[in-house]
């Protein structure tokens, strides 16, 4: 008997081991998401409410605090943060479809993380036009990839999903949509699901979710819309145009941010890569300026904006999503760490509410969900996760067809533009740093070896090449 109680010990000791690494780290890294994401969520909103009454107080202050503000963060993100800039999704998608290992080990680093979150708050604390979304799943995933210190031995397929499971948690956490973060790992993230994988990931959806839920209460993004149960004649047409239009300004944005060099001007371009935290204060200014002229409408996401769209207690101006774009355009060039989720539903919102005049015997509400949706989906070419999220966002469910719809077409105009806007951005993090190109060494004569070793001697010395201070770019 008492040789038999060391033997049961040591058994459930290997069994507690296998269950702590097989469930174990997976829910401590997803509570630990859901945590910083509700905490995050939180930290931009006073944030942006801090801007809003400073700006209501001092109108001109922008003109001031947020060109400040952007050459601030630019040199902070440069200085210390390297990889934090943007949204965060294409260096989650560059892990991913890398070795993991390596690539996290740059872009998923806990100071990233930090970065990421200190910096972006001080973006919106000077107006800019960004969301947190983008931002909770590079926060997820690094949270969840450091974890993988507490296996003896990880590799590739560990990480990965990690990886995986914390930015779909993030995403979940950030929006309350947990079948949008599924559906985002899938068609965004990944281009595939792994059987093996998709037990962990919807678990760490669910646990993300809950402590969301827990801390912030059952709430849905946007509110829910009422829409009747008899459908407008004209709703198949409104889909139809609606997808059209908002497909070529989400393909058009992608453009903009994709081509830089072929409408920025030569000066401009020389500033950016000579005086980037100068070319930031520029944007900054900018920013500003429309703002202003917008009555302080296109500073922040534009949650408040959409929502009370949605609501009925908004009125906006028909230019409000074009002057909205030029913010966001404004925001993401400098390299500001922030995302494009919210503000991309803001100005979908808007656009929705310009089509109004052409359908105005349609729900405004109904135009400004699939304009959304279309405008999401025109962005990041992902129709799937922007129905899916803008319908879990509205409780939009007597939509889902005329949002699949408008997807759908809107992602197709879009494509028409730009190759999807994620993926090509992730390339610019999967490419390796440049390696120097050897200095070659002529082939020396025979004959000069032999007759003229000393003359041999010295033409090689002369293709040594000379030594440097300079350090690996």
């Amino acid at each position: 008997m008492s040789r038999a109680l060391p033997v049961l010990s040591s058994t459930l000791a290997r069994r507690a081991r296998r269950l702590w690494r097989q469930y174990g780290i997976f829910w401590l890294g997803a509570i630990a998401v859901g945590l910083v994401a509700v905490l995050y969520a939180r930290l931009i909103d006073w944030g942006y409410n801090a801007f809003r009454s400073m700006q209501h107080h001092y109108a001109w202050l922008p003109l001031l605090l947020t060109p400040a503000v952007a050459a601030a963060a630019v040199w902070l993100t440069r200085k210390f943060f390297r990889g934090a800039e943007g949204s965060g999704i294409p260096q989650v998608i560059a892990t991913l479809h890398t070795k993991p290992g390596e690539s996290g080990a740059r872009l998923l680093t806990l100071k990233i993380l930090v970065g990421k979150i200190l910096v972006s708050f001080l973006a919106i604390l000077g107006g800019f036009t960004i969301g947190r979304e983008g931002p909770t799943v590079q926060v997820g995933a690094a949270l969840m990839f450091n974890l993988r210190r507490f296996y003896p031995r990880s590799n590739a397929l560990i990480e990965r999903q990690l990886v995986l499971a914390g930015a779909a948690a993030g995403l979940s956490a950030a929006f309350n949509t947990p079948l949008a973060g599924i559906v985002f790992a899938i068609e965004e993230l990944t281009r595939s699901f792994e059987a093996r994988a998709s037990g962990v990931l919807i678990t760490a959806i669910i646990i993300a979710g809950v402590i969301a839920l827990g801390l912030n209460g059952n709430y849905t993004y946007f509110g829910t819309i009422e829409i009747g149960a008899h459908f407008p004649d004209l709703l198949a047409v409104a889909v139809v145009l609606t997808a059209i239009v908002t497909g070529i300004a989400g393909g058009v944005f992608g453009w903009l941010l994709l081509n830089t060099a072929r409408w920025i001007p030569a000066p401009l371009r020389q500033l950016h890569g000579e005086r980037p935290v100068a070319f930031a204060a520029l944007c900054g200014f900018i920013i500003a300026v429309v703002g202003l002229i917008s009555g302080g409408t296109t500073f922040g996401s534009g949650y408040a904006e959409a929502r009370g769209l949605l609501d009925g207690h908004e009125q906006l101006s028909l230019f409000y999503p074009f002057l909205k774009m030029i913010s966001m355009v404004g925001s993401y060039l400098p390299g500001i760490p922030g995302g494009i989720f919210a503000p991309s539903l803001s100005i979908g919102a808007g656009f929705g509410n310009l089509l109004h005049t052409v359908f105005s015997g349609m729900q405004l509400q109904m135009l400004i969900a699939l304009a959304m949706v279309g405008y999401l989906a025109a962005v990041t070419q992902s129709p799937i996760t922007s129905f899916v999220i803008v319908m879990e966002m509205i409780n939009g469910h007597a939509l889902v067809i005329s949002l699949m719809a408008t997807a759908l077409i809107s992602s197709r105009v879009s494509r028409l533009f730009v190759p999807p806007l994620y993926e090509s951005l992730a390339t610019r993090y999967m490419a390796p740093l440049p390696q120097p190109a050897p200095v070659p060494v002529p082939e020396v004569p025979e004959a000069l070896i032999e007759d003229e070793p000393e003359a041999a001697d010295a033409a090689a010395d002369a293709t040594d090449p000379a030594p440097t201070d300079t350090p690996r770019q």
